[in-house]
């Protein structure tokens, strides 16, 4: 294979590909052998049909085949031996092919720029630390204290007030009548939570150990048997018995009850929990530092096939004369976005980051948790889009590459309270939030100038597609 670079122009470049006829006849020979022992032809044993008769039956389709690997091959090859990395897809133009015929073709190829990221490793940013007044913790634990269930027995002649904890069993009818799941023993309810059905619990309170008493309620929208939804049923009661709430006493026990070793512990424990309810939040500002600073970074040129590829994302689902207006802004905000790409995706080889299954599979668990009871929609969900999953290991290669970043950068370390914290969170949503404010105004603007437009003009609005993640990977060559 011969590869020579031609019609440099920028970061647009042509590869003239050349493999003799030789080479390529040992390919043919190579899928010749390959096929020959599934060949199934009158007058011959499998195996033994002549290369020349496989040829004139087969010969048309195998050399297509050839091809196609042969392009597959030293396309890649190619790019690899020059030290190309392309900017999208590649474009080929075939000069020279056939049986038994050298081939050659060129390759047009965009090359990703050479970025510099060595300033990333002295990139600042701040880095907060939440420091959680002693006051806070101890208002945490009693809250926690608080709807912790303690009930302690009392005195059979005790009448249930709101609050206490009532025992019963009950058999319920509608009309006179049984029905399916009328009967219920032990029950438990905390009077006043209104947990079992509206309006059951106050007609208990009052009640002691032993009695009897008929309840009345009117059975929910969801019961099971929908011929009884919204009838009113007759529970008769017996109690078994009534538990009156006991305040909690916050000490070691308490703190083992919890899982913590002790009082001390559990305070540290409850401390960091409050500080990382604002981790999260604080680190995200600190990556949107760095981000910001990384958009600082110059690069000399970047793809135009690239900007033009995001500038049709950004306007996708825009009139023609809408997507005008807004094109001069769209190139801007997609060449940041590339460039921001490029670096964080430089700064992932260099340092060899790489996304394991695992931790592709620790995000999608760490979604289920987020949405309790629709752990299935969200499974289905990634096994029918591959194109998700692919989407999901972008946001966690972006997510170490930060990370990394992070740590190999100047940190502008900050201790804060928790009013601080409270206080930057709600600045920095205030600053997103109208940012975002003014850009579906500006829509809203465009939108109420082209609706004066008639009807017959106005184009389909097509769905708005879900803008890439940051960090683009390049795709493999094939043949078009």
């Amino acid at each position: 294979m011969k590869v020579t670079v031609e019609n440099k122009k920028g970061l647009n470049k042509d590869l003239k590909i050349f493999i003799d006829k030789e080479t390529m006849n040992s390919y043919m020979d190579e899928k010749y052998e390959e096929i020959k022992g599934s060949v199934n032809l009158k007058g011959f044993r499998p195996g033994k049909v002549p290369k020349e008769i496989l040829k004139r039956q087969f010969g048309k389709a195998v050399f297509g085949e050839v091809l196609d690997k042969v392009l597959k091959e030293t396309s890649t090859k190619a790019l690899e031996e020059k030290k190309i990395k392309p900017a999208g897809q590649p474009k080929l133009d075939l000069k020279t092919y056939g049986e038994d015929k050298d081939l050659e073709y060129v390759l047009s190829v965009t090359e990703l720029p050479k970025v510099e990221i060595k300033s990333l490793e002295n990139i600042k940013f701040d880095e907060y630390t939440v420091k959680i007044d002693e006051s806070e913790t101890d208002k945490r634990i009693k809250e926690i204290a608080k709807n912790q269930p303690n009930f302690k027995d009392v005195s059979p002649d005790t009448k249930a007030k709101k609050g206490d904890l009532v025992s019963l069993d009950y058999k319920a009818t509608v009309d006179g009548k049984d029905f399916k799941g009328n009967e219920g023993k032990n029950t438990q309810l905390t009077l006043g939570k209104d947990l079992f059905l509206k309006g059951f619990d106050e007609q208990l309170i009052g009640v002691k150990k032993d009695d009897e008493k008929i309840v009345e309620a009117t059975l929910p929208e969801n019961f099971p048997e929908k011929e009884l939804v919204n009838k009113k049923a007759k529970f008769n009661c017996k109690i078994l018995s009534v538990k009156v709430s006991e305040e909690v006493k916050i000490d070691d026990d308490f703190a083992k009850n919890l899982g913590a070793k002790d009082i001390k512990d559990l305070k540290m424990l409850i401390s960091k929990q409050i500080n990382d309810e604002y981790k999260n939040s604080l680190d995200q500002l600190s990556k949107n530092q760095i981000l910001k600073e990384i958009e600082k970074i110059k690069v000399d040129e970047v793809p135009e096939n690239l900007v033009e590829e995001e500038v049709k994302i950004l306007s996708q689902g825009m009139q023609d004369e809408e997507a005008k207006k807004n094109k001069k802004n769209f190139e801007e905000k997609a060449k940041t976005r590339i460039k921001t790409g490029l670096i964080l995706n430089e700064f992932g080889e260099k340092n060899q980051i790489k996304v394991t299954e695992q931790e592709i599979q620790a995000e999608v668990q760490k979604q289920l948790r987020m949405m309790p009871g629709q752990e299935k929609m969200v499974m289905d969900f990634y096994q029918k889009n591959p194109s998700a999953l692919a989407s999901l290991r972008g946001t966690v290669y972006e997510e170490k590459i930060l990370n990394l970043i992070k740590e190999k950068g100047k940190a502008n370390k900050k201790d804060i309270s928790k009013e601080e914290a409270e206080k930057i969170l709600k600045e920095a949503y205030k600053h997103d939030h109208d940012n975002n404010h003014s850009n579906r105004d500006e829509k809203k603007e465009t939108k109420k100038k082209s609706s004066t437009k008639s009807v017959k003009e106005k184009k389909p609005v097509t769905k708005k597609a879900k803008t890439k993640p940051a960090v683009k990977k390049t795709k493999k060559v094939s043949k078009k």
